[in-house]
């Protein structure tokens, strides 16, 4: 953001030989000898480019110069306007009052003044204060002769040979080089960024992006690229604060809390009759004694260990991906949900990803983990709802939870049969259920969009543009209702509220994934979207999931 400035005019008085002279214009206009007569000759580009302008604050004024003539203007219009410092009014009176008196005006000339228009916009003194706060509170630029040091002893004729330079950053605050590349361009950044080392020290960091409204590729192949240059202070995430800590912590607990519940719930043909009202019934206002589900906390807590282990290998998956990279992650901030026991945890990146590569990995690893501990505990759980001698263990949960995903719903019906989904209510064991939250959870943190870790992953192999068009479809499907059934609305929310931003670039943010990164990405969302599905009634009817005709 280039600094912006003000001109303050003040008190501008004219005399010019053609003018008549009235109490508006007190101020004489020398005529203007031009040493060249040619000029009167010179086309209107030509006497704007010899226009001399100067401005600044205060008390201080501008001083304009026009080495030509106006075309509402006689032929001798060559003339200087003048403008000085503000000086009292009375001095001013005094000084030019017999001035006035002596001057002669000519009758056949029209009174009517020329109109006078500055150049460039002009700004009041409270545009001027906004202007300089923001300059002072905002981030902090790279320094010029930094700019002027990195052109001369980085770029050149066998790297990177600069045209121009334009604002780059959120804010305008670094400097984005634009030219043509003179190289292969991983080899190029690995050089520069080595140089840029060497010459600033510690100080900057340098970025490879697209260049922004290239006209065409790149000759070698590739889209064309540029530039950019930010101080760290301003590009690298800041530390984690202790208050950060605290609210972690915190929400931590309530996950712990919601887990709970969650294995409370499944137990629900042994609670107590008079809970299980107040938690279905609509119409019921006087709350039970909670001191009835204490019995039932013990038999919650293997349901509860899964879902919790579950999240925390999710976790464990992004930063063992994250350390050989030397890429530092923040610490999880766990989000409860009564439903699914948690809704995943949001993990920010407290370190610039030196590649897309490294950000796909990143990405995939946390939801990968995730679900492969998911589906070992729901497959297991499946094997065990089948097995005799694990009766005792079993739970009773309606037939139709398994028709809220069409994949897992599938599995489940190849797995237990016909006859035990075909009821009103299915005999699982905890794992299932544990394995399933676990599965919708990782489900939904792998949805295209925002900084999700599935929009994170596709801004990283498709670009951000494909990340846009990916997002708009999801919010589309989950406004409908079409993905996560009656948990569409609650996670598009949580969605639009604490992940809609797309991550920031790169330092590397030109060269590709690969196309095996690619298939794997797709295939992922792929899967993503089966097991957000629900199965419609009349798949569920012919599968014999649940007794649709019932409902």
């Amino acid at each position: 953001m280039g600094t912006l400035t003000s001109c303050s005019f003040s008190a501008v008085h004219f005399r010019a030989r053609s003018w008549p002279v009235g109490s508006a214009f007190r101020k004489r206009i020398q005529p203007f000898e031009h040493k060249n007569p040619k000029n009167s000759f010179l086309s209107r580009r030509e006497r704007t480019k010899k226009m001399v302008s100067y401005r600044n604050f205060g008390r201080l004024s501008c001083f304009c110069s026009n080495n030509g003539e106006d075309n509402n203007t006689s032929k001798d219009s060559n003339s200087t306007v003048t403008t000085t410092a503000a000086a009292p009014p009375e001095e001013e009176e005094e000084r030019r009052g017999g001035e006035l008196e002596s001057e002669e005006t000519p009758a056949s000339i029209s009174s009517q003044p020329p109109t006078i228009s500055p150049m460039g916009p002009a700004y009041n003194n409270f545009q001027v204060d906004s202007f300089k706060l923001m300059e002072l509170l905002g981030p902090e630029k790279v320094d010029p002769t930094d700019v002027k040091l990195i052109k001369d002893k980085l770029f050149g004729y066998s790297t990177f040979w600069v045209t121009r330079e334009e604002p780059f950053g959120d804010l305008g605050e670094g400097i984005l080089f634009l030219g043509n590349l003179r190289g292969k361009r991983e080899e190029v950044f690995a050089k520069l960024q080595s140089q840029l080392a060497k010459v600033t020290g510690d100080k900057y960091n340098l970025f490879m992006v697209e260049e922004p409204n290239s006209e065409g590729p790149d000759p070698r192949g590739g889209p064309r690229v540029s530039f950019g240059m930010l101080r760290k202070e301003v590009s690298e995430p800041g530390p984690t604060t202790l208050w950060q800590y605290v609210i972690a912590l915190l929400l931590f607990l309530l996950t712990i809390g919601s887990s709970v519940e969650l294995g409370i719930a499944s137990q629900i043909n042994r609670l107590p009759p008079e809970v299980v009202k107040y938690f279905t019934d609509p119409n019921a206002i006087e709350p039970p004694d909670m001191q009835l589900l204490y019995p039932f906390v013990d038999s919650a807590l293997p349901l509860a260990y899964g879902v919790l282990g579950v999240q925390l290998f999710h976790e464990v998956g992004h930063f063992l991906a994250a350390f050989p990279k030397k890429v530092k992650l923040s610490i999880p901030y766990f989000i409860p949900n009564i439903t699914l026991g948690s809704f995943g945890a949001i993990t920010q990146f407290k370190s610039i990803l030196p590649d897309q590569k490294t950000k796909v990995d990143i990405s995939l690893a946390g939801p990968f983990a995730g679900a492969a501990l998911s589906f070992s505990m729901f497959f297991v759980g499946l094997l065990l709802s089948s097995n005799p001698d694990a009766a005792g263990d079993l739970v009773q949960v309606p037939s139709m939870l398994f028709q809220g995903s069409l994949l897992l719903g599938l599995i489940s019906r190849a797995t237990l049969g016909y006859a035990a989904m075909h009821a009103a209510t299915v005999s699982i064991h905890p794992l299932v259920i544990a394995g399933w939250c676990g599965l919708t959870t990782s489900a939904f943190n792998m949805l295209p969009v925002g900084c999700l870790d599935g929009g994170r992953a596709v801004q990283g192999a498709f670009g951000k543009n494909a990340l846009i068009g990916f997002g708009l479809t999801t919010y589309t499907l989950l406004g409908l209702g079409v993905l996560g059934g009656p948990l569409s609305l609650p996670w598009g929310l949580y969605v639009l509220i604490c992940q809609r931003t797309p991550e920031k670039p790169c330092l590397n943010d030109v060269t590709e994934v690969g196309i095996w990164r690619k298939t794997v990405l797709s295939v992922a969302i792929f899967l993503v979207m089966l097991t957000l599905l629900p199965i419609w009634d009349e798949l569920a009817e012919e599968l014999g999931i649940g007794l649709v005709t019932t409902f």
